[in-house]
């Protein structure tokens, strides 16, 4: 996924680590549960249709300034010290 220069998928996992990694991602559904990073315009909800998804893929590559915007830093749905911070918890507690 780091090596992509965008991201089509359906799979709400990769929804959630594709902005991470900066990549925009082309949602190949239509409805996601993952609405937090089609709002902050990350990820766009395309629908199934090969249409779509052509026009959505041929946007991101002829248009840089769209593909920029999709590439904000941003860490959604966590930072990735989950297992750390449980850790401190644990231990403190003790």
């Amino acid at each position: 996924m780091y090596k992509s220069y965008l991201i089509i998928t359906d799979s709400g996992g990769i929804q959630e680590e594709a902005p991470y990694l900066k990549k925009p991602v082309l949602v190949f559904r239509n409805v996601t549960e993952r609405e937090e990073a089609i709002s902050l315009g990350v990820s766009k909800l395309i629908g199934t249709s090969a249409e779509d998804l052509i026009y959505a893929v041929v946007q991101l590559l002829d248009n840089q300034a769209y593909y920029s915007s999709m590439q904000k830093n941003c860490s959604l749905f966590g930072d990735g010290n989950a297992a750390s911070k449980c850790v401190e918890k644990i231990l403190a507690y003790e």
